[in-house]
């Protein structure tokens, strides 16, 4: 199973990202948007018909103030990065959580105050991309480990080994969500502590 997982990871593409070099200095329509999302983050897509962005999305982003206000139906590069990070953000946080994280940096924005957004997402791509190897070697680690906790409890089985490397990655998956929460928690409720 070892190979497949190889290739598992590899077709993951855990460390795409829309780079800063990607996004125009230009702003650009709502059109525009989704297929600069669709042209560089399709490979993440898990099924064909999927979405990376959506019209709809956008509306929501912006309504629920994930945005900063759009002037003239036009989104500058700042509306973009954060809409780089909603994207991040969604697969594991609600609406409401991404809100409160990224509010800081949305009310900087209404209020004209100065804030490089561009050099957070910089260093937001780079720690990402850190994440990316680290997770790499922990998913084959954890494969190993797993190989000898079976041999250790003379557990056989195909199935067997793929159901306890799920359920193994669904937990880590879980944990680390609950740590982003508890963070959210400490950090951004009550007034930005």
């Amino acid at each position: 199973m070892n190979k497949d997982i190889l290739n598992i990871i590899e077709n993951l593409n855990v460390d795409k990202k829309i780079e800063l070099k990607d996004i125009p200095d230009l702003d650009l329509y709502m059109d525009q948007v989704i297929q600069l999302f669709e042209s560089k983050l399709s490979v993440l897509k898990r099924n064909e018909e999927d979405k990376v962005l959506t019209k709809t999305m956008i509306n929501n982003y912006a309504k629920a103030k994930l945005l900063m206000s759009i002037k003239n139906k036009k989104y500058s590069k700042e509306h973009l990065i954060l809409m780089c990070l909603i994207y991040d953000l969604k697969g594991s946080l609600s609406i409401n959580d991404i809100k409160l994280v990224l509010n800081n940096i949305v009310n900087k924005y209404e209020n004209n105050e100065e804030y490089d957004l561009r050099a957070l997402y910089d260093t937001y791509l780079q720690i990402s991309s850190e994440d990316s190897e680290e997770f790499k070697s922990s998913v084959i680690n954890k494969q190993e480990n797993l190989k000898k906790l079976l041999n250790d409890n003379n557990i056989t089985g195909d199935f067997e080994e793929k159901f306890l490397l799920i359920g193994s990655m669904i937990s880590m998956s879980n944990m680390y969500r609950k740590m982003g929460e508890a963070l959210i928690d400490e950090f951004f409720i009550e007034g930005d502590k």
